[in-house]
C-alpha cells in the first residue's frame, strides 16, 4: 500500500499522467439506464389511453403494440409464435348451463333429480358436459390431510358434509382441491339457510372468464347440493347427516347403494385471446447462446372499474414499472459490446392479475426450449418504497443466490441491499409470473419493492413513481443478469428446493 502511494507522488513530481481506468463497456451500457427513460416508458404504459391493461381489453392490446414497437426498435429476434413478437393464448367467457347440466342421485329405487340454478352450485374443477356416473365414497367428520389424501377416493365419486351452521375449518378449502385433484367429482353436501344458498346460487351463476388451456388440466368438478332435496334417498341409503357431523374422527366409508349421475354443461358467451409478449437478444458465444437467461415482467393490470370518481387503474407500478425496466435492460444490452454469452429472453406476460395465465401458457407452450432457459429474473412492481433495498424472493433455492451476493459486494455505488420478503404472510413468491417458471424447473430470482397503499388503486399512478431509484435497481439486476448470461456454468437449485415447491403447490 506505502509503495503504491510511492509511486504514484513519485509520477506526479515528474510530471507523468496518472490514466483513470477506462470504463468497461458494462460500465458504459448501464450508464443508459437513467431516471428519466424509465419516467418515460412508464408514461407511455401507464397512460390513461391504456384504460388500465385489463385481460383481455383493448388498452391490453394497445400496451402490448408500444412494447413490441420497442423489441422491433433494438433489433430484438421475435421468439413468439409464427415469427412474430407475440405467443396469444385463448379465453373464454361462460356460464353454467342449467338446462343441460343434470345431477341424479338413487338408492335401491328411490331417486332425486337436483335442479341446477337452484339447488346445485358449481364451485370449480372441470365444466366439460361429459357424463359423470358412478356409486358414490362417503368422507365424514374432521376432514383432515390423511382423509382427504385417502387413497380409496382415487377415481371415486366423493360425497363430503360439512357443517354449514358452525364455522369452517380454515383449510377446508385446501382439503377439498386434494381430493379433487384425485376423484372423479366432490359432492358437498349442505345444509346452510335457504336465502345463503340462494346468494351463492346467484353468483356461482355469474359469467366467468377461464383461460383455454385449463380445460384439458380441470381437476374433478366441485358442486355443492341443498341436502334437503334428497328426500328419501338419504333414508334410504342410510345418511344420517346430523349424525355424521358430530363424529370426533375422520371416516371414508364406501356407499354402494347410492349412486351418482352427473353431467355439468357450460354455455359459451364469448371467445378472445390476449397476448404474451417475447423477443430474443442473441448471445454473443456461439457455444452457449442456445441458453437464456429470461428476465419478466408482467404487462396487465386491472382495468376499469365503473361507478369511481377515477375509474382508470393505470397501474404505474403494477408493472409499468416492471415492463419499464425490462426494456430498459433490452437496450442497455442490445449495445454490441454489452451482449452477453448467453442469449437474453425478454418475457412479457398478461393475465398474470388474473391468476398468471400467460405465463402458464408459456411455460406449457414454450417458445424456445424450456430446458435452456437457465434463469429467469422477474420484476414486479419495482417503483416504490424503501430507497435504497428492494425484497428479493427465491436467493435460498439456488446457486442464484450467491451470484447475487457477489453482485451486491461488486457494486456498493448503486446502494440497493437485497432483503428477504417483509410480509411472509402474503405469500409473494408465489403470486407473480416467476413461479410458473420454477415450477416447470428454471431457477428464479424474483425483485420487487412491494406493495403499498395505492396497490390495486387508481392511486397507482406515475407520480408517486421513484424513478430515480428504480433505475438503481434496474441497473443492479443488469449487472446480475450479466453475471449471471457470461457465467461457465449455469445456475443450479440448491438440493431439496425445487422438490419442496412442488410439495407446496
Amino acid at each position: 500500500m506505502m509503495r503504491s502511494f510511492s509511486l504514484l507522488l513519485l509520477a506526479s513530481l515528474v510530471g507523468g499522467p496518472v490514466h483513470a481506468q477506462a470504463p468497461s463497456p458494462l460500465d458504459e451500457a448501464v450508464e443508459t439506464i437513467t431516471p428519466a427513460d424509465i419516467r418515460g416508458r412508464i408514461e407511455v404504459l401507464a397512460d390513461d389511453s391504456m384504460l388500465g391493461r385489463d385481460t383481455p381489453s383493448p388498452g391490453l392490446e394497445r400496451a402490448a403494440k408500444s412494447v413490441i414497437a420497442e423489441f422491433q426498435r433494438l433489433g430484438l429476434r421475435p421468439a413468439g409464435d409464427s415469427g412474430t413478437y407475440e405467443q396469444r393464448y385463448g379465453l373464454s367467457r361462460w356460464t353454467v348451463d342449467t338446462a343441460a347440466s343434470s345431477l341424479e342421485v338413487s338408492a335401491q329405487g328411490a331417486k332425486a333429480a337436483v335442479a341446477f340454478g337452484r339447488n346445485v352450485r358449481v364451485i370449480g374443477g372441470e365444466v366439460s358436459g361429459k357424463p359423470i356416473s358412478g356409486h358414490a365414497t362417503l368422507v365424514a367428520g374432521p376432514l383432515g390431510p390423511a382423509a382427504a389424501r385417502d387413497p380409496r377416493l382415487r377415481d371415486r365419486i366423493v360425497l363430503l358434509a360439512p357443517d354449514f351452521a358452525r364455522p369452517l375449518p380454515f383449510d377446508l378449502g385446501d382439503r377439498v382441491e386434494e381430493i379433487a385433484a384425485a376423484a372423479r367429482a366432490v359432492i358437498i353436501l349442505s345444509n346452510r339457510d335457504s336465502t345463503s344458498f340462494s346468494r351463492r346460487i346467484a353468483t356461482a351463476l355469474e359469467p366467468r372468464l377461464t383461460p383455454d388451456y385449463r380445460d384439458a388440466e380441470a381437476e374433478a368438478p366441485v358442486v355443492e347440493v341443498r341436502e334437503s332435496v334428497l328426500g328419501s334417498v338419504a333414508a334410504v341409503a342410510a345418511l344420517d347427516l346430523a349424525r355424521l357431523r358430530e363424529l370426533d374422527s375422520a371416516v371414508v366409508r364406501d356407499l354402494p347403494d347410492l349412486r351418482v349421475d352427473l353431467r355439468i354443461a357450460r354455455r359459451y358467451l364469448q371467445r378472445a385471446t390476449a397476448p404474451n409478449l417475447v423477443a430474443v437478444l442473441e448471445g454473443r458465444d456461439p457455444r452457449r447462446r442456445h441458453e437464456y437467461v429470461a428476465i419478466s415482467a408482467h404487462l396487465d393490470h386491472v382495468g376499469v372499474r365503473a361507478g369511481r370518481p377515477d375509474s382508470i387503474f393505470n397501474g404505474a407500478d403494477d408493472n409499468a414499472s416492471g415492463v419499464a425496466g425490462l426494456l430498459e435492460l433490452a437496450e442497455a444490452f442490445s449495445r454490441r459490446e454489452a451482449r452477453p454469452a448467453r442469449s437474453l429472453l425478454f418475457l412479457v406476460p398478461s393475465g398474470e392479475e388474473k391468476g398468471l395465465w400467460g405465463s402458464a401458457h408459456w411455460v406449457r407452450h414454450p417458445t424456445v426450449q424450456l430446458g435452456d432457459v437457465v434463469a429467469d429474473l422477474n420484476l414486479d412492481l419495482i417503483g416504490r418504497n424503501w430507497v435504497d433495498s428492494v425484497i428479493v424472493t427465491g436467493p435460498e433455492m439456488s446457486t442464484l443466490g450467491e451470484t447475487l451476493r457477489r453482485v451486491t459486494a461488486r457494486h456498493p455505488e448503486l446502494h440497493m441491499a437485497p432483503v428477504a420478503d417483509r410480509w411472509p404472510e402474503e405469500r409473494i413468491f408465489y403470486r407473480s409470473d416467476h413461479y410458473n417458471l420454477a415450477l416447470a424447473g428454471v431457477p428464479v430470482l424474483f425483485f420487487t419493492s412491494g406493495t403499498h397503499a395505492d396497490y390495486h388503486q387508481p392511486s397507482d399512478v406515475l407520480e408517486r413513481i421513484d424513478t430515480e431509484k428504480a433505475s438503481r435497481l434496474v441497473r443492479y439486476v443488469f449487472h446480475l443478469t450479466a453475471a449471471v448470461a457470461n457465467e461457465p456454468e449455469r445456475p443450479r437449485w440448491n438440493p431439496g428446493s425445487h422438490d419442496r415447491l412442488l410439495e407446496e403447490r
